[in-house]
Parts: structure tokens; sequence; C-alpha cells
């Protein structure tokens, strides 16, 4: 096994991220599809209001999730970009026990 860690800058490379915008378009325009009952036997009219209203939905779908991904890629400082993870990004930083006031200068109280 490799001990060679992936920093942030390849973790969020941009044609992975828009090959996630594209899979959630992809679904959910799939399941608009079906939801219309798009694959029974029906009217041509139906079946055309169908795909209009699913690529309408996936293209809301595309735009949605790239918006949102963007955005939450901006909390992301960019001193830290090139930092390995090695830990989970959520997780605060561990601070060194404090003596607190209200226990008498003891952390361990």
């Amino acid at each position: 096994m490799s001990d060679d860690r992936p920093t942030r800058r390849d973790l969020m490379k941009p044609v992975q991220l828009l090959g996630l915008a594209f899979g959630a378009a992809l679904f959910a325009g799939i399941v608009t599809l079906v939801s219309m009952g798009f694959f029974q036997q029906g009217g041509d009219g139906k079946a055309q209001s169908a795909i209009v209203l699913a690529l309408i939905i996936a293209g809301v779908t595309f735009i949605a999730v790239l918006l949102i991904v963007s955005l939450l890629l901006l909390a992301v400082d960019p001193a830290q970009v090139t930092k390995q993870v090695d830990k989970p990004v959520l997780l605060p930083d561990e601070e060194p026990d404090e003596p607190d006031a209200a226990t008498g200068g003891d952390p361990k109280a």
C-alpha cells in the first residue's frame, strides 16, 4: 500500500465535479421519464411532453448541483489546497488542554 495521500486539489478536480452534476441530472431525467410513464404504451403527445419535462428537470438539476458544489468549494481556504488530507476535514483542530478559570486552574477537574 502506498503512503501517497491526495491533496485537496486532487480531490476537487473540475471534471469530476462536472461528472457528478451530469450523473445527478441523468438520474433526475430518468426518474422523471419513469414517473411520467414514458416507457409504457401511451399516446405520442404524452411521450413528447414527458421528454420535454425530463430535459427541463435534468437541466435544472445539472445547474443546481454545479452551483451548490461550487459554493461549497468556496468554503475551502486556498492556502490549504496544497495541504495533504490525513484526517477528516470537518473535525476541529485539536487544542491542548488549557486551565479553566472556574476550576481553579486544574485542567482535569
